[in-house]
């Protein structure tokens, strides 16, 4: 599987401007294919292969005056540059044939130098290279300081360079890694992600939300303040955007380092781990939409399931429908309302239940009986069985109605 590896580059000035270079000419011949195939568009054209793109935007542009400095950067920059053209326009036209499962993908729109991110990548065929000393060596930009955290795993494939909004320069290396199953574990862990808590385990386990946007709000609006009393274009703006990026970086860096060391633990100490399914994008649109961003489940759920492929454990999401909060976990009644502001309630069965744990332990069993459906189903081979038949009830929605829940919430 493919892994990517990212550290801190720290150019020097003069490298920083080959980057900047690097960086304008990337965008430049992206934009010159959007509006070529736009133009052919409108005129009522065929569409522009790839090849004639790349004949038109890259080689006969460097003999052009208007465009002769594109020759001053690695060719495999402005050819990757067209590549992520390419892709972004067949993943277009693959959502609007309906061939592209998800969510609908918008046009490719025409990249800025005022945009946050900018990134450039190279190939094997630009000859990259790591230098004895540690050194990152970019074609026409030089050998570049790299802060190495850990030793690449194998040789890597391309590099990308990205410029964030804070001013950093970061390389992303692509590796092929084999998998590295851990010694098998014992137990299975169900988990109920939440706000209250960041996640609450079928072992009844819970781990706190750091609330890492809520902590820097204080520090945030005074800056911010200072950027909105600059005046625009001024150099006093630039460094007062500036200082807010890299706070929003700190919050960025703190969140995504609590999800990889808690996403660790839970693959190291778990056989198997049970997900819901969450509606990110729809509860993102709601009042909780900031705490929502702040906890960024949907960023902590993809750490578990690469992390769970690379080392030989079980990852599987449960329906998103699915009554989790709830379903007694002890006599299987579904209770007719459920509100958001319900921590804790009892089951005519007499069980006492707090919310999130019982809500864990449900998609702990949910998840186990949904794998042994799919293996009475299907052997290995993926050819269907005869004699697989269903082991639990069917999912019950809760009802859209109910007084201060939210569908998927449950």
């Amino acid at each position: 599987m493919q892994l990517r590896y990212n550290v801190r580059l720290y150019p020097t000035p003069g490298q920083r401007q080959a980057l900047a270079r690097a960086f304008g000419c990337a965008r430049v011949v992206f934009n010159d294919g959007l509006r070529a195939r736009q133009a052919a568009r409108e005129q009522g054209l065929p569409y522009i292969g790839d090849g004639d793109l790349s004949k038109r935007v890259i080689t006969e542009a460097k003999k052009s005056p208007e465009r002769s400095w594109l020759g001053e950067v690695s060719a495999v920059v402005l050819q990757q540059a067209l590549a992520d053209l390419n892709t972004a326009c067949r993943n277009f036209f693959a959502s609007l044939s309906g061939k592209r499962k998800g969510p609908k993908v918008a046009a490719p729109r025409f990249r800025s130098k005022r945009d946050n991110r900018q990134a450039i990548r190279f190939t094997k065929n630009a000859r990259f290279a790591i230098t004895p000393g540690g050194e990152l060596r970019l074609p026409k930009i030089g050998d570049v300081a790299v802060r190495w955290s850990r030793a690449l795993p194998a040789e890597p494939s391309s590099v990308t360079v990205v410029k964030d909004a804070a001013g950093r320069y970061f390389a992303s290396f692509v590796v092929e890694v084999t998998e590295k199953p851990l010694p098998r574990a014992a137990p299975e862990a169900g988990i109920d992600l939440g706000l209250g808590h960041f996640a609450v385990l079928s072992d009844e386990r819970k781990i706190g939300f750091p609330r890492f946007l809520r902590r820097a709000e204080k520090k945030l609006k005074r800056l911010q303040r200072a950027l909105a009393r600059k005046a625009k274009g001024s150099n006093n703006r630039a460094k007062a955007r500036l200082k807010v990026a890299r706070q929003y970086a700190k919050v960025a860096d703190a969140r995504r380092e609590f999800h990889h060391r808690e996403s660790t633990k839970l693959i190291r100490e778990n056989q198997a781990i049970y997900v819901e399914d969450l509606a990110v994008d729809g509860l993102a649109r709601t009042r909780l939409a900031k705490s929502v961003h702040d906890a960024g489940w949907s960023a902590f759920v993809g750490m578990l399931e690469y992390k769970a492929r690379l080392y030989g454990r079980t990852f599987h999401r449960i329906d998103r429908w699915f009554p989790s909060s709830k379903l007694c976990s002890a006599c299987g009644a579904v209770a007719e309302s459920m509100p958001l502001n319900v921590r804790s309630w009892t089951c005519p069965c007499g069980a006492v239940h707090d919310r999130d744990v019982n809500a864990a332990k449900n998609i702990l069993a949910a998840g186990r009986a949904e794998r042994l459906n799919a293996s009475h189903e299907s052997g290995r081979d993926g050819a269907r069985r005869s004699g697989g038949g269903q082991v639990r009830p069917p999912h019950q929605v809760a009802q859209p109605v109910e007084a201060g829940s939210l569908r998927g919430a449950a």
